[in-house]
């Protein structure tokens, strides 16, 4: 697959975002509404999951393994406060020019535990000079109206992003790697989240098992009714300490993983039937290779395979929302 961009002129067009860019980009939405970078400062918080604790089941999802995507510092600094002038410390450098940092609550289920001690946690990190916001991964299953009326006054002074990981909009696929909730739970909560002020994203996995590339394909339509203002999509990794590390082990051919080309040939399927208006915060995943068992993509980092689908995009003169049908 070439990665060489176009060098006519459909490389210069502009689209309805605004940008040459061949799919809207939620960084590039972010730097235009504050006028500037926004990063995220991931933090780890006392937080379980009821997929974890009993409540749901034991384990986790039969894909998960936190280690995969948790910095290491936030094992290293048990206080918020710490863990956010530790992550500063690097991305300050890294990147000097930002807008605006956020507090990141990606791993586990930020949005499990009593109201009053939910927002104690979100507290402590606002407090943080540096900080201008927040954005909460969590489960469908894992908020109420309560909680969600607090989100909506939070929103009207603060930068709020609401994560739901939906994962699949396939039942038989979320029972079978043990999710614990349905897609209906995930429209449900979307929908009662909608119109709030703040902003609601939905997280997708492509490539989980059972699930033909058809069928994944099918989802987009679905995805496109949800009222969100972004996704995010990555493919499937296997990673060690999962409940999938030890079912891919013992059985690898019950596994269709993507190649990288492979990937990248279906992710642009996605966005040319993606809506347009919904931002793209991520198209693929990175694991670290000491845990990561497969696929093997080589060295490949996020970005690198970002910029490899604009290039494909570019050469095939296609772009988000091009097969779109509302």
């Amino acid at each position: 697959m070439s990665s060489q961009p176009s060098t006519d002129d459909t490389a210069t067009r502009e689209f309805p975002w605004g940008n040459a860019r061949r799919f809207y980009s939620h960084a590039d939405a972010m730097k235009a509404q504050f006028g500037g970078r926004v990063q995220k400062v991931s933090i780890m918080a006392d937080f379980t999951c009821p997929n974890r604790d009993g409540s749901l089941g034991y384990g986790g999802c039969t894909f998960c393994n936190n280690e995969s995507f948790t910095p290491s510092y936030t094992k290293k600094y048990p206080q918020i406060t710490d863990q956010i002038d530790h992550g500063l410390e690097f991305l300050k450098r890294r990147y000097p020019r930002v807008a605006k940092y956020v507090a990141y609550f990606q791993a586990y289920t930020n949005t499990y535990g009593e109201l009053e001690k939910l927002k104690s946690t979100y507290a402590e990190a606002l407090a943080h000079p540096d900080i201008d916001g927040l954005v909460i991964g969590t489960r469908p299953d894992c908020v109420n109206d309560e909680l969600l009326d607090y989100f909506e006054e939070l929103a009207k002074e603060k930068l709020l992003v609401v994560e739901y990981g939906v994962e699949s909009c396939h039942n038989s696929t979320l029972q079978l790697v043990h999710r614990g909730h349905s897609f209906e739970d995930s429209v449900a909560a979307i929908e009662k989240s909608a119109g709030r002020g703040f902003h609601v994203g939905a997280h997708f996995m492509f490539g989980l098992p059972g699930e033909s590339r058809w069928e994944m394909l099918q989802q987009v339509d679905k995805i496109n009714q949800l009222p969100i203002d972004s996704v995010k999509f990555h493919q499937l990794q296997i990673v060690k300490g999962s409940i999938m590390a030890h079912q891919y082990e013992a059985d690898p051919d019950a596994f269709e993983l993507f190649e990288k080309d492979e990937y990248i040939n279906f992710i642009i399927q996605v966005l040319e039937r993606l809506r347009p208006d919904l931002e793209v915060q991520r198209l693929s995943s990175e694991s670290p290779p000491t845990i990561r068992i497969a696929p093997d993509w080589g060295n490949a980092r996020i970005h690198e395979i970002m910029l490899e689908i604009e290039a494909e995009m570019e050469k095939r003169d296609t772009y988000q929302g091009r097969l779109y049908q509302a």
